[in-house]
């Protein structure tokens, strides 16, 4: 119970701030309008991104984690959702943030991880017995692309209502469950204030959503969920593989590979927005919303299924 408790708690203050956040929203016009490319046909309040950090981080303070993940979380966080707000408001415009400064940003945040200590050093050899160790290096870089993937990915699966927060909720929880297995009491806690962050939002952001995340919401749960992989999935040698944080994010990453190839047969930009994404496509093959978005829960409950028993078997071998 202790460590359910400020899952909680995170997700009651969601639930305190989404009415007010909406309410402000829809006073001063900071909406998401509808056009060709969404699939929603009124105006949706778009402040949702502020309920989930503040209920991450003030969850974080209350519980007073300790913890150098905290302090990553924390600064790159802020950075992010003040980003993505400000890219938010470019949309509420009818207006596109620059590409490339949010770009930069994105890779600036994503060092700020190994300020704390936090990367992945390696990964298990092919026997599952020993580790392979990064030279310093690529242990920096490893790091950097998977948080700055991470970012983008949420970001680009946030097209559906209930799905970006759906996705993560269930990810955070397996992560939840395998930092129980592996005794990391103050990783179970972070994952679990991200998990009841998610879960407390889904009730306002499925089918039909109350409001969105948006930007400002999604790279900062795509970060967060990032680090507390890495932190959670590579810093013990008995589990230190790339299957496990890859069948725990198994969506996400299912869904950019699929994009990006597509993109790339089209001959178009990669980060060009568009309708090749899968829940795209399975409501083109006549899937609902609600359909589209359960499916690719059940997906991600697979991916993560699988996960927790790989752990449990490296762990018990």
């Amino acid at each position: 119970m202790q460590l359910v408790f400020p899952l909680l708690v995170s997700a009651l203050i969601v639930c305190i701030a989404v009415p007010i956040l909406e309410k402000i929203a829809l006073r001063i016009g900071f909406v998401d309008k509808p056009n060709n490319r969404k699939i929603h046909v009124k105006p949706i309040p778009l402040m949702g991104g502020i309920a989930l950090y503040l209920a991450c981080v003030l969850s974080i303070l209350l519980f007073h984690v300790d913890y150098p993940t905290s302090g990553a979380i924390i600064t790159g966080g802020t950075i992010l959702m003040l980003t993505g707000l400000l890219d938010d408001w470019y949309k509420t415009k009818g207006k596109d943030f620059p590409i490339w400064p949010r770009l930069l940003i994105y890779g600036l945040v994503s060092a700020i991880p190994l300020w704390f200590g936090i990367k992945i050093a390696g990964i298990t050899d092919f026997h599952l017995e020993g580790m392979i160790i990064f030279p310093e290096w690529l242990a920096i870089l490893a790091t950097m692309i998977w948080i700055f993937a991470f970012i983008n990915m949420i970001n680009f699966i946030d097209g559906v209502d209930g799905l970006s927060s759906g996705i993560v909720m269930i990810s955070s929880l397996t992560l939840f469950l395998i930092a129980i297995i592996q005794n990391y009491p103050e990783l179970a806690i972070l994952s679990g204030i991200l998990a009841g962050a998610c879960g407390g939002f889904l009730g306002f952001n499925f089918y039909p959503a109350r409001i969105f995340m948006g930007d400002s919401g999604a790279i900062f749960i795509g970060y967060m969920i990032a680090v507390l992989a890495i932190d959670g999935v590579y810093k013990s040698a008995a589990v230190i593989t790339i299957v496990v944080p890859m069948l725990v994010l198994g969506v996400p990453i299912m869904d950019t590979f699929i994009v990006f190839f597509r993109r790339l047969l089209k001959g178009q930009g990669l980060h060009k927005a568009d309708k090749l994404h899968t829940h795209h496509s399975l409501m083109k093959w006549g899937l609902s919303q609600k359909q589209t978005v359960l499916f690719l829960y059940l997906i991600g409950i697979i991916f993560s299924l699988l996960s927790i028993i790989l752990v449990l078997v490296l762990k018990y071998k």
